[in-house]
């Protein structure tokens, strides 16, 4: 979690809606799914003069439409979150929103990572236990327009080959695709719909690939997807 290294008076630990002003110019949406974690960010940056959290999100969809209508600054996005990852909610929110900029927080690093956020259109990332004050200044550097050193060097390259995990297994090029999907948050009908082909075979895919990466939950798939640049943050999705 985001930690504060100075005192954050007791109106802002609250975690209450504080009125913006005219010395508040930086508006910030704050999205992550769990509640203390957006508390703490809260606490964090409305103990700054020019900051203001003029909302929050729970989901990536929640956050995607929290953005449409608050029209943020920055828009501080947690990577793993229900529904609709950070990164697919960073991707919509950068072609919908060109003036929304976007600082990832997650608790992965590494190139492929980071090429995966740029390429959906973030300014940058912070590691989760960044110390408060890393966070002022990262989203006022952004929301001067500028980017964070953590995209140092992340430039993609070449699509990501056949995965090996640790057990030694391969997955194949369709357990890939259903991975991709499932971490950019769609259902297995949703899945089903886009890749033509049954909700059971959806869910065998799944069963195989975490029982080839010995993760066995939806959060921990995704951040695998994620952490090596296989979310699809902008693959066809069934009509509803």
């Amino acid at each position: 979690m985001v930690t504060t290294d100075k005192t954050i008076d007791k109106t802002s630990a609250t975690g209450g809606v504080r009125p913006a002003d005219r010395r508040r110019s930086i508006r910030v949406l704050i999205a992550d799914d769990h509640a203390i974690v957006r508390q703490a960010l809260r606490a964090v940056l409305e103990a700054e003069e020019d900051i203001a959290v003029v909302g929050e999100a729970r989901d990536g969809r929640e956050a995607v439409a929290q953005a449409a209508r608050l029209r943020p600054d920055v828009v501080v996005m947690d990577v793993a979150m229900p529904r609709m990852n950070g990164v697919e909610a960073t991707t919509r929110i950068a072609r919908t929103l060109p003036a929304t900029r976007v600082l990832a927080l997650t608790i992965h690093s590494g190139g492929d990572f980071a090429a995966a956020l740029r390429k959906a259109g973030a300014r940058g990332y912070l590691l989760k236990e960044t110390a408060g004050s890393t966070l002022i200044d990262a989203v006022r550097t952004i929301r001067r327009g500028g980017r964070l050193p953590s995209f140092t060097g992340a430039t993609g390259g070449d699509p990501p080959g056949p995965e090996r995990p640790a057990g030694g297994e391969v997955l194949t090029e369709r357990e890939r695709q259903v991975l991709g999907q499932i971490a950019a948050g769609r259902t297995s009908r949703e899945i089903a719909a886009s890749l033509g082909i049954s909700g059971k075979t959806v869910v065998n895919h799944r069963t195989h690939v975490m029982r080839k990466l010995s993760i066995h939950n939806v959060a921990g798939l995704t951040r695998y997807a994620v952490s090596r640049g296989l979310a699809d943050p902008v693959g066809p999705r069934a009509p509803r």
